[in-house]
C-alpha cells in the first residue's frame, strides 16, 4: 500500500525525476518517508479513537473529533518529514524550503481528509457488522434461555412435588386443595403465555410469582418466607420467569428446614429489583447445573447496558436486575 501511494506521489507530483535511476530512487524514497508517515499515523490514531469512541453510539462526535485529529497529524508530519527530506536529499535548510512545503501543504489536507472519510465508512460499517452479528447471536440465546426456563418450570421433580402437596390436601384440607389447583392452573396458563414473549409486564411477572410463591409455602409451610414489597409502574417490564428462576435458585441452593427457615425478599430500589435471601447453602450436587444466572444474564443484556449484579456476604446472596422499560421492548 505504502509502496503504491510512494509511486502516485512520485508519478503526479514529481516532475523530471525519470531522467535517472538514482533520481527516480531518491524521488521513491522521498514519497515513501511521506506515505509511510501518513499511513501508519493517521491508521494509529483511527486504532486509538475506536478504543474510545463509538461509531454506533456518537458518529457525528467521533467524525469531528477524528477530522480534526487527522488533520492536526497530517500538516505536523508533512512539514516535518519534507525538512528532513529536503535536508537531507538536496542540503537545503528548512527557512528556504518552508515556501515550497506551505504551497504543497493544502494537497495534504485534502488526502488526510479523504482518508478520514474511508477510516469513517470503514468503522461505521464494521462496527454495524459486529453489533449485528452480537444481536443474532444474543437473539438464538434467547431463544435457549426461553426453552430453558420452560423446560425448568415444568420438569418432573417440580410436577412431581407439586402433586405429592396436592395428594395430601385433597385428604386433609379439600378447600387448600382447591386453591391450589387453582394456584397451580394460574402458574402453567402464565408460562404458556410468555413463552413466545420478549418482555412482560413486571405486575403480571409479580402475579405469577404470587401463585409460584403459594405452592412453595404451601410445600414447606414455615421453613420458607417470601416478602414481595414493592410499588410498580406502567411503564416497568421484565424478562420473563425472572424472578421464578431465582427464587427457585435460592430454594434449590440453600437449606430449608425448621431450623433453618430460608428467607427471600423481593423488593425495588431505584430502577433495579433485587431478589435477596439468607445464605445456608447446602451441596446440591451434579445435579447443579448453574445455567439460571448465565441465561438471565444474557436475556438481559440483549435489552439493557445496565448488568446483572450478585453481591454475597457470609451471611446474604442478593441478585439485582434492572427494570426494564415499555420503550425497550
Amino acid at each position: 500500500m505504502n509502496a503504491a501511494i510512494s509511486l502516485f506521489i512520485v508519478l503526479f507530483f514529481m516532475n523530471g525525476v525519470a531522467d535517472s535511476f538514482k533520481n527516480f530512487l531518491i524521488a521513491f524514497l522521498w514519497g515513501f518517508s511521506i506515505s509511510f508517515t501518513q499511513w501508519a499515523g493517521l491508521s494509529g490514531i483511527n486504532a486509538w479513537l475506536d478504543k474510545r469512541f463509538s461509531w454506533l453510539v456518537s458518529p457525528v462526535k467521533k467524525l469531528i473529533i477524528e477530522i480534526i485529529t487527522f488533520l492536526s497529524y497530517s500538516s505536523s508530519a508533512f512539514v516535518v518529514v519534507q525538512f528532513l527530506n529536503f535536508y537531507a536529499w538536496r542540503g537545503i535548510l528548512p527557512a528556504e524550503s518552508w515556501t515550497w512545503i506551505v504551497k504543497s501543504l493544502p494537497y495534504t489536507i485534502l488526502i488526510s481528509f479523504v482518508i478520514s472519510l474511508i477510516f469513517y465508512a470503514l468503522g461505521f460499517f464494521r462496527e454495524w457488522k459486529q453489533s449485528f452479528v452480537q444481536a443474532e447471536k444474543l437473539k438464538v440465546e434467547m431463544l435457549a434461555y426461553k426453552y430453558e426456563s420452560l423446560r425448568n418450570q415444568i420438569n418432573p421433580h417440580f410436577l412431581f412435588n407439586s402433586m405429592n402437596v396436592l395428594s395430601d390436601l385433597v385428604y386433609d384440607d379439600q378447600a387448600m386443595a382447591v386453591k391450589f389447583i387453582q394456584q397451580m392452573s394460574d402458574l402453567f396458563r402464565y408460562v404458556l403465555d410468555s413463552r413466545d414473549k420478549e418482555l412482560v409486564p413486571l405486575h403480571d411477572e409479580l402475579e405469577f410469582i404470587s401463585s409460584y410463591a403459594f405452592m412453595l409455602k404451601t410445600r414447606f409451610e414455615e421453613k420458607l418466607k417470601i416478602d414481595i414489597d414493592m410499588e410498580v409502574g406502567p411503564e416497568d417490564y421484565i424478562v420473563p420467569m425472572t424472578l421464578q428462576l431465582l427464587i427457585e435458585n435460592a430454594v434449590k441452593h440453600n437449606e430449608v428446614s425448621e431450623a433453618y427457615p430460608l428467607r427471600i425478599s423481593i423488593h425495588k430500589k431505584g430502577d433495579f429489583l433485587e431478589v435477596e435471601n439468607n445464605l445456608q447453602p447446602k451441596n446440591v450436587g451434579d445435579d447443579s447445573k448453574k445455567t439460571g444466572l448465565k441465561n438471565i444474564t444474557q436475556q438481559f443484556a440483549f435489552f439493557s447496558e445496565k448488568p446483572i449484579k450478585i453481591i454475597t456476604s457470609d451471611e446474604r446472596y442478593l441478585v439485582r436486575v434492572p427494570i426494564l422499560k415499555a420503550l425497550q421492548k
